[in-house]
């Protein structure tokens, strides 16, 4: 049998894991349940965003990939949206940001006034749509793909105000979007020779160069010794699940039977604490006390290694 497959956990995964690991007066706690709000709030954006392209069609051919991140050397990109077609295309940005906002075309900054009055000066999305355009240009020409780029930010709030936007960039709400697509678009020549989008997607998909996410003690400053340890119940949220024979992981609190309750933890050390784990460090997490019953369910997994015997360490392979 083969060994299974583990990966880490989703962004907003790890930061509910991690807010179960602080202790209630820790210092970070406030700021990490902002974070995690932040996150679910763009996730429900991006899931209105694609629900909206899907309104999208045209009589020729087009593609829309998703979360495309490329690399040139040390400059990497990782953008929200990109829409392929015959005539041109289009970079989308999308930016969760609600309250009043407004572009200052002579000053260049962009600023949000929230709903308690509070003006916060932010950074223009459309400098970072900007980066995005210029290195797909780049990303073009060397490909020798003859194709006009434009772009789009995208603001997926419900609860957002356009009080000025800049002229020489395309903004919008999620629900005018594919008028503006189609807008865009006519400003593109017809090709009497269209590129053939499906070797430009397969050329764009093998060179994706995934986002590497640092763990989040890593990202936010906290010491692996300030995390509470034991392994999550995923039903009570308790940290004291213990190992019960043929039934799996089993709550000591609640008694709740969880199979994948140890796979969770490993996934959260690598998420939340460090790239590389020790059999030592990962007991010590997990409160297990059996160096060999550990090693035993590490071997489960299909972990890459490096050193040997008491020195080894593991860590999670690269996709191809």
């Amino acid at each position: 049998m083969g060994k299974k497959e583990i990966a880490l956990l989703t962004e907003m995964e790890s930061l509910e894991r991690l807010l179960y690991r602080l202790p209630d007066n820790h210092s970070r706690r406030e700021f990490i349940q902002v974070e995690a709000f932040k996150a679910a709030a763009g996730k429900r954006g991006e899931k209105r965003l694609h629900r909206k392209l899907v309104e999208f069609e045209m009589e020729e051919q087009y593609r829309f990939l998703k979360n495309v991140c490329l690399s040139r050397g040390q400059w990497k990109v990782q953008m929200d949206g990109l829409l392929l077609t015959e005539r041109g295309a289009i970079v989308i940005e999308s930016k969760n940001i609600s309250g009043q906002l407004y572009f200052d075309d002579k000053t260049g900054e962009f600023s949000r006034t929230n709903i308690e009055g509070v003006k916060t000066i932010m950074e223009d999305p459309t400098i970072q749509l900007n980066k995005h355009i210029r290195f797909l240009t780049l990303f073009f020409k060397q490909q020798k793909i003859d194709l006009p780029i434009s772009g789009i930010v995208v603001f997926t709030s419900k609860h957002c105000e356009f009080l000025a936007k800049p002229v020489h960039h395309h903004i919008c709400k999620t629900y005018q979007l594919v008028d503006y697509l189609f807008n865009i678009l006519q400003e593109f020549p017809l090709k009497s020779n269209p590129h053939d989008l499906s070797e430009i997607q397969k050329l764009l998909e093998r060179s994706q160069a995934p986002y590497e996410r640092k763990p989040l003690c890593h990202l936010y400053s906290i010491a692996e010794t300030e995390l509470l340890t034991g392994i999550l119940c995923k039903n009570c949220k308790n940290l004291n699940v213990m190992r019960k024979h043929k039934k799996g992981w089993v709550c000591a609190d609640c008694q709740a039977v969880d199979p994948l309750a140890f796979q969770h933890a490993v996934q959260e050390y690598f998420s939340l604490v460090h790239t590389h784990l020790s059999n030592r460090q990962l007991r010590k997490f997990c409160k297990i006390e059996s160096p060999y019953i550990t090693s035993r369910l590490l071997a489960v997994y299909d972990l890459g290694t490096a050193g040997a015997l008491r020195n080894r360490t593991y860590y999670l392979k690269k996709k191809d």
